[in-house]
C-alpha cells in the first residue's frame, strides 16, 4: 500500500466511507473495509505531515535578499478563509 499515490489513496478511502455509510455491507465485510480505511488514513496523514514538512516559503527580505522561512499554516487557512467569505458575498450580490 506504501507505493499508492496520496490522490489515489484518498479517492479509495473516499469509496470506502461511502460503503460504509450506506449500511449494505456485511459485518465481515465492514470490518475488512474498516481495516483497509484506517491503513489508508494513516497513509494519507502520512504523506501530508511529509509534505507539510518540505513546504517552504521563499520571502525577498527589504534588502533584497531571500531567505527560506517554513510554511505557516495558520496564515495560509487565514487567507483561504478571507477567500471563502469574499466569494460568498460577491456571489450574493
Amino acid at each position: 500500500m506504501a507505493e499508492i499515490k496520496f490522490e489515489d489513496a484518498l479517492k479509495k478511502l473516499e469509496k470506502i466511507v461511502g460503503e460504509l455509510e450506506d449500511g449494505s455491507l456485511s459485518l465481515d465485510d465492514a470490518l475488512g473495509k474498516y481495516e483497509e480505511g484506517i491503513k489508508l488514513s494513516k497513509l494519507c496523514a502520512k504523506r501530508l505531515e511529509a509534505a507539510k514538512k518540505k513546504v517552504e516559503i521563499l520571502l525577498k527580505s527589504e534588502d533584497g535578499t531571500v531567505e527560506l522561512k517554513p510554511f505557516d499554516e495558520t496564515a495560509y487557512d487565514d487567507k483561504a478563509e478571507s477567500r471563502k467569505k469574499s466569494q460568498k458575498s460577491s456571489s450574493e450580490a
